[in-house]
C-alpha cells in the first residue's frame, strides 16, 4: 500500500470510513432493474476497474481480463445466448416454482449502459507453482474476488450491478473471440440505476431467503459445536441494525461521506492511484451528506 494511503491513526479506518466500507456490502445487489439511460463516464468506469486490478490474487498472478461491451448488436446476441440458456435450464427447476423462474427478472444485458465480461488466463501464471501446486483452480478464485472489488466499488459509486451466469460458456467465448485457454468467470450488467433495492430480488420474490449467520458458524471442525458468544454477538448486531435500517437507505446513490473531505485529502487519495491531477480535483468536488445505519439483514 501506498503510504500516503495509510491511516493517519494508523492502519485501521476511521468510523466514517467503516461505516463506507460495510455499507457498500450490505446494500450491494445483483441488479437486474431500475437501470437508467444514463452513461458511465470512462473516469467512473476506469476507477472500478482499478478497484478489481488491485484484487488479492494467489501468487500475485493476477490472471483477469476485462472485456468491456458496449456495441448494442453484440449485447443482442449476448441476451439470444441468455434466453436460450434458461430454457434450457428450466426443465431442472422444480416443477412447482417454474412458473416464478420464468417471472423472474434475471439479467439487464441490453437495459444497462454496458457490459463487461471478466475472464481468466489459465495459461499466465504456468511458470510458477506458487499457491497453486496443489489447488491449481486458485487463479479462478482469484479472478472472482476482482469480481467482488469491482462490484463493491461500483455500489460506492451508485452504479449498479448484475452478474448473469445463465449462459453457455462455450457459445459465449465463440461470441466473444476468447480463446482456449482462458475461461470466462462473470458477464456483468452495469449501469446507474434509480435505487437499490431495500432486499436482494430473489428473496424479495419469495425465491429464498438469507440464511441466519450463527447456524452456519462451527468450531475447530466441521460441524463443531461452540462459539456461543460469537453467535450470540452476531444474533445482537442483526437485531439492532435491523431495528435501525430504512428501506430509504437504499435509495441513495452514490454513497457519500458524512463531511467533504478536503480538496488535499481526495486529491491525495486519488493521485496515490495514479489518477491525473485534474481528474482528482474533480473527483474532490464530490457532494456531502450523511450515512445510514449499517444494514446487517
Amino acid at each position: 500500500m501506498p503510504e500516503a494511503m495509510t491511516a493517519p491513526m494508523g492502519d485501521g479506518f476511521d468510523q466514517m470510513a467503516r461505516d463506507a466500507v460495510y455499507r457498500a456490502m450490505f446494500t450491494r445487489r445483483d441488479v437486474r432493474s431500475h437501470f437508467t439511460p444514463e452513461t458511465i463516464d470512462d473516469e467512473v468506469l476506469a476507477r472500478l476497474l482499478l478497484a478489481a486490478h488491485h484484487a488479492p490474487s494467489v501468487g500475485f498472478m493476477q490472471p483477469w481480463n476485462f472485456i468491456v461491451i458496449r456495441g448494442a448488436a453484440r449485447r443482442e446476441k449476448v441476451r439470444d445466448l441468455f434466453l436460450a440458456a434458461r430454457e434450457q435450464e428450466l426443465p431442472a427447476i422444480e416443477e412447482e416454482r417454474q412458473a416464478l423462474y420464468r417471472k423472474l427478472k434475471l439479467e439487464g444485458i441490453c437495459e444497462s449502459a454496458l457490459n463487461i465480461c471478466i475472464t481468466c488466463d489459465r495459461q499466465r501464471s504456468k511458470g510458477s507453482p506458487l499457491g497453486r501446486w496443489h489447488n491449481p483452480e486458485m487463479d479462478l478464485y482469484s479472478t472472482v474476488c476482482a469480481v467482488q472489488n469491482f462490484w463493491l466499488a461500483a455500489r460506492a459509486e451508485g452504479i449498479g450491478v448484475g452478474w448473469v451466469s445463465i449462459i453457455e460458456p462455450e457459445a459465449l467465448k465463440r461470441l466473444l473471440a476468447i480463446p482456449e485457454h482462458v475461461t470466462p468467470i462473470a458477464y456483468l450488467c452495469v449501469g446507474r440505476v434509480s435505487e437499490f433495492a431495500p432486499k436482494p430480488d430473489l428473496e424479495t420474490h419469495g425465491w429464498g431467503r438469507r440464511l441466519p449467520l450463527p447456524e452456519l458458524i462451527m468450531s475447530e471442525t466441521f460441524c463443531g459445536q461452540g462459539e456461543t458468544p460469537l453467535k450470540s454477538t452476531i444474533a445482537r448486531l442483526n437485531t439492532v441494525a435491523g431495528s435501525l435500517a430504512s428501506p430509504a437507505d437504499q435509495r441513495v446513490a452514490p454513497a457519500v461521506p458524512q463531511r467533504e473531505p478536503s480538496k488535499e485529502e481526495s486529491a491525495l487519495s486519488l493521485r496515490s492511484l495514479n489518477f491525473d491531477d485534474a481528474s482528482a480535483s474533480r473527483a474532490s468536488q464530490a457532494g456531502s451528506g450523511t450515512w445510514p445505519a449499517i444494514v446487517l439483514k
